[in-house]
């Protein structure tokens, strides 16, 4: 395997002093002493729920040629391959900001309330047709996820697609200053983590700091699909950055503008001397609207355009966000939609319009967890999904998390098949209920863990992509 670091690299990248290691170089880094590959370089960063201190040992007898240690925590790990110091989530920043300054990739940068993941993942998947890509893994977007995978980029690639996520005002600045893209992304402004902000207009205040670190004569590409376009595009062009928006609506905006139209899951993307139809493997707004998003991304760092369209094409959702798995019997097969990763008002609408289209055999099933951080509004925001609720013409619904209960109330009786506090409460209903031939869709905030029952119902059934 090749190597990622020279052991001197990190020293000097860190200000740290390597202690009792044996070895030149590292092949990996990984914060996780269960993910171990030999010859690693173990991160031992300290979380809320663990200390990762406390896995050193276990992390280098996996495998890993040497920790990364805070210094108040050496004394107790002597005799082992360390580099120590001052604080180790620091330290992974300082090889995160090397790993960008000897990197001649072109970067791009992706945020939004809705799609960051999907879109990440169809911008990787645009730009490896072109080139060596590196990329985020699944949602590595916060202060540590975004410093793990920059310091994780080889040398030698060519790309870079990083999601950068926020719960909070003041979060995604140091992080984009850390990625330095050429390419900044919003995909939309949504009513996600409203709990934390004063209005939805606060929270594109806070997706618009991705621009604060994209490098000089850089590009910013905005999703057009909401209110707030010209405050981002206003962000964007104080900081110097050429700036295009991208979407259905026909907005009356200032900025280079894609208008993308929809016939199923093709999209006919028109504007700038470009003209070209666009599909996309799984059906959707949301997907064909983040395949634009990674088409214009891959093409504005030198991406070749067509090979990115024939990529995209056979290119599905990700799994907690809408990837469909058959079940069961080939010929009468159970079909399931995983959007359990997460749920916002934008994204749920989203997904019960996707499911509403998708031909079944048998009954359309929806199982529908709490939006969680949606803050006083949230008893309106779960009681308006009605109308989407019933537009998907389900034959049953099934409801889990408090604020579900206003949802239930603003149902027709008759749909609601079950409600209950918690997943393990409704899960065995659910399994019971589904027969050869059904479809069926769970979506809802990560935390209520829809997750759990979709393992539950591939177990039991059994299924494949």
């Amino acid at each position: 395997m090749s190597a990622l670091y020279g052991i001197d690299e990190i020293v000097a990248a860190t200000g740290g002093e390597a202690r009792d290691i044996a070895v030149e170089t590292v092949s990996s880094i990984s914060i996780d002493s269960r993910e171990i590959a030999a010859g690693a370089l173990f991160v031992a960063i300290r979380g809320e729920n663990f200390d990762g201190h406390d896995f050193v040992a276990r992390a280098i007898e996996a495998g890993a040629v040497a920790a990364l240690v805070s210094r108040d925590k050496a004394e107790a790990l002597s005799g082992l391959p360390l580099i120590v110091v001052e604080d180790a989530l620091e330290g992974l920043y300082g090889l995160a900001a090397f790993s960008r300054s000897r990197t001649r990739a072109r970067i791009i940068a992706v945020t939004g309330s809705v799609g960051k993941t999907s879109t990440k993942e169809a911008m990787r998947v645009a730009l490896e047709a072109s080139g060596k890509t590196h990329a985020s893994i699944k949602s590595f977007n916060n202060h540590w996820g975004v410093p793990l995978m920059l310091a994780r980029m080889p040398a030698d690639a060519e790309f870079g697609v990083f999601e950068i996520g926020m719960s909070a005002a003041g979060e995604i600045t140091p992080l984009s200053r850390l990625v330095r893209p050429h390419v900044a992304v919003v995909t939309t402004v949504a009513p996600a983590h409203l709990e934390f902000f004063a209005s939805e207009a606060a929270i594109a205040d806070a997706k618009a700091e991705i621009f604060s670190g994209v490098e000089p004569g850089g590009l910013a590409i905005i999703g057009r699909d909401h209110a707030h376009v010209e405050r981002l595009a206003g962000v964007a062009e104080a900081a110097g950055l050429e700036t295009l928006s991208y979407g259905f609506a026909d907005a009356d905006v200032t900025i280079s503008d894609y208008r993308v139209t929809r016939d199923g899951a093709t999209g006919h993307v028109e504007g700038d001397g470009l003209s070209l139809d666009l599909s996309i493997a799984t059906g959707g707004r949301h997907m064909l609207a983040n395949g634009v998003a990674a088409l214009l991304a891959a093409r504005a760092v030198g991406g070749d355009v067509q090979k990115a369209m024939a990529a995209l094409a056979g290119h599905g959702a990700p799994e907690g966000r809408g990837a469909a798995i058959l079940l069961g019997d080939p010929g009468h097969p159970i079909r399931l939609i995983d959007e359990s990763y997460n749920a916002n008002p934008t994204s749920m609408r989203a997904a019960l319009e996707v499911f509403a289209t998708m031909p079944t055999e048998g009954r359309r099933i929806v199982v529908l967890g709490d939006m969680r951080e949606l803050g006083a509004a949230s008893a309106d925001y779960h009681a308006g999904l009605a109308d989407a609720v019933v537009a998907a013409r389900p034959h049953l619904v099934f409801l889990v998390g408090e604020h579900m209960a206003k949802l239930a109330d603003a149902l027709p009786a008759a749909l609601v098949a079950g409600r209950a506090q918690a997943v393990d409460e409704i899960g065995e209903a659910v399994l019971e209920t589904l027969a050869p031939g059904d479809s069926v869709m769970l979506k809802g905030s990560n935390g209520v863990k829809l997750g759990s029952l979709v393992a539950r119902i591939r177990d039991r059934f059994g299924g494949r992509k």
